[in-house]
């Protein structure tokens, strides 16, 4: 494996690999599950943002100790040692391929929302979800440089529905604020907080995504941490007020029963025609955000090889660059899940999955956490940090947390079968 690879993202693009990691199509449908929380919900964003920042704070602490590490999972792995390195490499390499079905139907059901008259149902969603997967990653394998570019376009597009919700929610407190002392949201309840938590956190996930790109960003030691800073705090002002404008001006009972709550709002306040544009730009969103996952299916095991962590036949690169094996494994994966879906044991696996996603992801975080804690870096902010992942697992339910937990260790027969470390790289910290 060569010692040297493109580093191909700067600042810009790099923030758009976080912005359009976490906004996929989850908060295109989460103000109608926030419906019952009420104002509620604002303190969950809240509390939410916070928590992400604690985790970023650590993944950039961690990015700038070690700037040469492909990844921050390898980073983590080589605090923690092989086998716990592994098994977060693994429990977030499935959570990834557990999410492409879900999106891509999801991109498949938006864009049929604009052709009524096509044909519809499960099927149709599979076979195009199964068409925009094969498109992206026929994208990826030419190159991680377009795949940046497509993520810049796909995210300033994506942003422009939410962009309009937000000026429209600053019209309404502007020129008729009695919409919102008129509210019907319901008042804040701390025993709502925790529940809510664990829905909204998962509009975060893949807030990491510089740091998991490190050796494709260039000075990743100052251009990760600004990617990461600007993207969670850019996302989470953009949620926060997309998400109680539109639980605080819209009737509850309309809000509970949409599928399209950001459509909804929109078409209340400047007519039905903007229901088709916000459902475009949602499959756009849900679209680019299977661009940045597709992308992560070669680069997280690509990451381990050159740092040793797995074998050389694991990700070798096609002429253009890219991990073409685990890449295709992982889009193979998510097509059996897509298909299996229709069936009776198909979808109970696929819901079986998805109920992990969270989850899963969060022990991830607390991997990220305990490395801090083990190189005495930002302890205090490292404990903090594994603190609110474990509300967070609460928030899931403590299934949810066991089966994630269980889920990962599934991995450990994968890494006796694969062999121990291949070469060591030089791990010593910057300065």
């Amino acid at each position: 494996m060569t010692d040297t690879i493109e580093r191909p993202f700067g600042l810009w693009t790099a923030t758009a690999l976080v912005v359009g990691g976490m906004i996929g199509g989850g908060i295109f449908a989460l103000p109608a599950s926030l419906a019952p929380y009420g104002w509620t919900g604002l303190i969950a964003w809240l509390a939410a943002g916070a928590g992400a920042l604690l985790i970023a704070w650590l993944i950039v602490a961690l990015t700038a100790r070690r700037p040469t590490e492909p990844s921050i999972v390898t980073n983590c792995g080589d605090i923690l040692g092989l086998l716990p390195g592994r098994l977060l490499a693994w429990i977030y390499w499935l959570t990834i391929v557990t999410t492409l079905p879900v999106l891509g139907m999801t991109a498949t059901a938006y864009l049929l929302h604009l052709f009524p008259a096509a044909p519809q149902g499960v099927w149709v969603e599979v076979i195009g979800g199964t068409l925009i997967l094969l498109a992206l990653t026929a994208l990826n394998l030419r190159g991680v440089r377009e795949a940046g570019v497509f993520q810049v376009v796909t995210t300033v597009l994506k942003l422009l529905p939410l962009v309009l919700v937000v000026a429209i929610t600053a019209w309404l407190a502007a020129a008729e604020p009695t919409a919102f002392t008129r509210s019907e949201a319901a008042p804040v309840s701390p025993a709502l907080l925790t529940p809510a938590l664990g829905l909204v956190f998962f509009a975060m996930l893949n807030l990491e995504n510089a740091g998991m790109l490190a050796e494709r960003v260039r000075d990743p030691a100052r251009n990760v941490a600004r990617a990461t800073v600007l993207g969670i705090v850019g996302v989470l002002l953009v949620y926060a007020t997309v998400s109680t404008g539109i639980v605080a001006t819209t009737p509850q009972a309309e809000l509970a029963a949409s599928s399209a709550p950001v459509a909804l709002f929109v078409s209340r306040n400047l007519g039905p025609w903007a229901g088709d544009a916000v459902a475009l730009f949602a499959a756009i969103s849900a679209i680019g955000c299977l661009n940045v996952l597709v992308l992560m299916l070669g680069e997280v095991p690509l990451g381990m090889v050159r740092d040793g962590q797995l074998p050389d036949w694991v990700a070798p690169l096609n002429p253009r660059g890219v991990a073409a094996r685990p890449l295709l494994a992982g889009l193979a994966l998510g097509l059996a899940l897509m298909w299996g879906s229709v069936t009776g044991m198909g979808s109970r696996v696929l819901e079986f999955m998805l109920l992990l996603t969270t989850a899963s992801a969060i022990w991830f975080y607390i991997g990220i956490a305990a490395a801090a804690i083990l190189v005495r870096l930002l302890r205090p902010v490292a404990v903090l940090a594994i603190g609110f992942c474990l509300w967070v697992l609460y928030g899931t339910g403590i299934e949810a947390g066991g089966l994630g937990l269980a889920l990962m260790l599934a991995g450990i027969p994968l890494h006796y079968a694969i062999g121990g470390r291949t070469r060591q790289r030089n791990t010593a910290p910057a300065g």
